[in-house]
């Protein structure tokens, strides 16, 4: 079970859905609602779009405090992790679909940042599964990583459900996240599952009112939690 149950579950909102001209501002407008913040970094080569880097994050770092979670949508992330270390990054997630993933991790857990891993809605989790014990974080992709507000993709959960029964069996403080489609109808179905972490981007940050977006969405996965 994770260490970090008593906190959980927590909204990280995806600033990919925020407006780019304003990022500051917009974390800013979150934070009083949660402390995460999740950052869709995206290559144009592993996924067909581009976003944001590391000196976006560098510019960034300064205006908050936040747990600033980075996902790699990358073919390469092994060249941008000093980078994004650098510019202060709390997390480095990559994509269990790369070749080297063993030293992609190695060096990450080197950096002395918390060490993420991702798979897609259509891998299994039998390919996460051995390197568990190397990672911090485990996000599980509800939907095909690229763009923001697409539709969520139900069948993740039982890989959700197969990896919660990894985890208590092997006595693991690993935390599950979730990004793609959450929202105020799909938000409690994935905490129940057992998803310490949910991402969520354009139900934050396309609400009039983001930080009681944020509240709102927690407070109904706490009502899935609630529900186990």
């Amino acid at each position: 079970m994770s260490k970090y149950e008593a906190q959980f579950p927590i909204i990280s909102p995806s600033i990919l859905s925020a407006d780019f001209a304003f990022l500051a501002n917009a974390v800013n407008e979150v934070t009083p609602a949660t402390n995460r913040i999740h950052v869709d970094c995206m290559d144009g080569h592993f996924v067909p779009n581009l976003s944001i880097g590391p000196l976006v994050v560098k510019s960034l770092r300064p205006h908050t405090d936040a747990y600033l979670d980075c996902h790699l949508m990358c073919s390469k992330p092994e060249i941008l992790i000093e980078p994004f270390v650098d510019a202060g990054a709390d997390a480095i997630t990559v994509h269990v679909e790369l070749e080297n993933i063993d030293e992609i991790l190695k060096k990450i857990k080197d950096s002395g940042v918390d060490v993420g891993l991702t798979f897609n809605p259509d891998t299994p989790f039998s390919a996460v599964e051995p390197y568990m014990d190397q990672i911090d974080i485990l996000l599980f992709m509800s939907v095909f990583p690229g763009f923001g507000g697409q539709k969520f993709i139900p069948e993740v959960l039982n890989k959700v459900t197969e990896a919660v029964e990894y985890r208590r069996k092997h006595n693991q403080d690993i935390v599950f996240t979730i990004d793609g489609g959450i929202n105020k109808d799909t938000v409690r179905q994935a905490a129940k599952a057992g998803c310490d972490v949910l991402v969520a981007g354009s139900a934050v940050f396309g609400s009039p009112n983001p930080c009681a977006a944020v509240k709102e969405l927690e407070e109904l996965a706490k009502a899935g939690v609630a529900e186990n």
